[in-house]
């Protein structure tokens, strides 16, 4: 059937139509294909942007996760204190809270409860001056006759007083006599004790000495003190001479210490800062059983050990974990027990780290030393072959305990270090009877050296260093031996004056 030529051109004009409909479409798509390219770019490039952000950041946390790190590590090493460190009680900023007695309660000022009762004794009679008696006529409170008790003790009241003029002023005079022959006046010799005593009598060059040293005054509170209660006037000048004298008249006892010590079996040393005039120096002590020495160097180093106990030392070193005692132990074979409770401070320390793995590492130390303490504490209640045995097992225990897991902590690593390096050397103390496990000995020695040296802000020339040296040797050695200081200074200064032999710290001899 033929197709009219209207309708072809319906169709025809159909067909374009829906051509001219498709090529739009497409152009729409094209258009829409082409922005979403276009989103795509700028999407692409802001997922690349976030993506660089991102590793900048992560970039940046990692960092600031390391510099927290270690600001934490530093405000630790900044909270140090006498309980975590080898820094004085004095350096404390803050200091703990007292806790608190049984119950809760604050403990009341004065005597507690149970606490023994202790009374002065009285002056002997030998010392009393002056004796009064006080009487009754009749009864205070009916006026009755009184009949004297043999029973009932009388009551006494002593009194001490200062004199009212406590000096003794002798005069020595010479006479002078004529010599027709020479031709020349010559005077009567004086006793050569009062020669070398000049202005001050014994007694007194002896109080001087004693309230420099002992009580750590100045030369203007004795000059004041002599002004003001003594009654005599003298100048700083003339009291430095006087100091100057005493040391002189102590160094044949300090020299005779100092020859003992490479003889020791045991010592214990330590060291702290001297002052003067600017410089820094450094005041070693040494205890030995019987006595304290103290000596004025200006090194810290190894080389003081050297020239005060040779290199043939051959007894056992009680001292801290510092330097030079380390050099004197390797380079010459001396054997050494490091402090423990040195040890206990910085174990201490490590368990106030952020580092968990460093914390529970110190804890594990910690817990081993206090085992090891509670053993010593128990000493008196175990046999000797028992108590040996027991801590030598404790000893192991705290050994273990600081070379194993270690964490990788700097402050970790180092302890570990340390215990494989030196670990004997912490327990000397249990092969070695009569060697303390910890130096506080010396600690409590050199203690009265440092409190000297925050009043007198220390010494301006050797004079003085040798006068601190010879002064605290022996106030430290007289309280070792429970001698009174005083009456060692006195017999010192008459023994010169009289030209006898001086008196020894150490009586028995060498």
């Amino acid at each position: 059937m033929a197709v009219s030529s209207g309708t072809m051109k319906v169709r025809e004009a159909s067909k374009a139509a829906n051509t001219k409909r498709l090529a739009r479409r497409i152009a729409r798509q094209d258009a829409e294909i082409a922005e979403l390219k276009a989103q795509l770019t700028a999407a692409l490039q802001r997922i690349d942007k976030l993506e660089q952000e991102n590793a900048r950041l992560r970039t940046e946390n990692v960092r600031l996760r390391d510099e927290n790190a270690q600001l934490k590590q530093q405000l630790a090493a900044a909270r140090k204190d006498s309980s975590t460190s080898s820094k004085p009680p004095s350096s404390d900023i803050v200091k703990p809270k007292k806790p608190r007695g049984k119950g809760g309660k604050k403990r009341k000022r004065g005597g507690q409860p149970g606490h023994p009762r202790h009374e002065r004794p009285e002056f002997p009679p030998d010392l009393v001056d002056e004796f009064f008696s006080y009487t009754l006529d009749s009864c205070p409170d009916c006026g009755g006759d009184l009949l004297f008790s043999r029973k009932a003790d009388r009551r006494v009241v002593q009194q001490a007083e200062l004199a009212a003029r406590p000096l003794w002023i002798t005069e020595h005079r010479m006479l002078a006599y004529w010599c027709p022959h020479c031709r020349k006046v010559h005077y009567a010799p004086m006793p050569e004790a009062v020669a070398k005593t000049g202005l001050f009598g014994p007694r007194l060059t002896t109080l001087v000495a004693f309230m420099k040293g002992v009580c750590h005054a100045s030369f203007s509170t004795i000059r004041k003190f002599l002004r003001d209660v003594v009654g005599i006037r003298v100048s700083r000048g003339y009291l430095a001479k006087v100091i100057a004298k005493v040391s002189e008249w102590l160094t044949p006892a300090y020299e005779e210490l100092l020859a003992r010590l490479p003889g020791e079996a045991f010592l214990n040393v330590d060291e702290t800062g001297h002052k003067e005039n600017g410089k820094k120096f450094w005041t070693w002590c040494f205890r030995a059983e019987l006595y304290t020495l103290f000596r004025i160097q200006p090194s810290r180093g190894s080389e003081v050990l050297v020239d005060t106990l040779g290199e043939e030392f051959n007894g056992v070193l009680g001292c801290d974990y510092f330097g030079a005692y380390r050099k004197y132990m390797r380079e010459f074979g001396v054997l050494v027990q490091f402090c423990l409770a040195h040890l206990i401070r910085d174990v201490k320390f490590l368990t106030t780290l952020p580092d968990k793995k460093q914390k529970a590492y110190g804890e594990r130390i910690r817990q081993a030393l206090r085992e090891l303490f509670a053993l010593i504490h128990r000493r008196d209640k175990l046999s000797e072959a028992g108590f040996v045995r027991k801590l030598e097992a404790a000893r192991a225990k705290v050994v273990r305990a600081g070379t194993t897991r270690v964490p990788q902590g700097k402050h970790a690593q180092n302890l570990a270090k340390r215990f494989q390096k030196h670990g004997q050397a912490y327990f000397q103390f249990i092969t070695t009877p009569g060697i303390e496990p910890t130096n506080n000995l010396a600690e409590q020695a050199i203690r009265f050296v440092v409190i000297d040296r925050r009043i007198t802000q220390g010494t301006r020339s050797e004079t003085g260093r040798r006068w601190c040296e010879r002064i605290w040797t022996t106030i430290a050695t007289c309280a070792q031996q429970g001698r009174s200081v005083f009456e060692f200074l006195l017999e010192s200064v008459e023994s010169h004056l009289r030209g006898a032999p001086p008196p020894l710290l150490m009586p028995s001899g060498p």
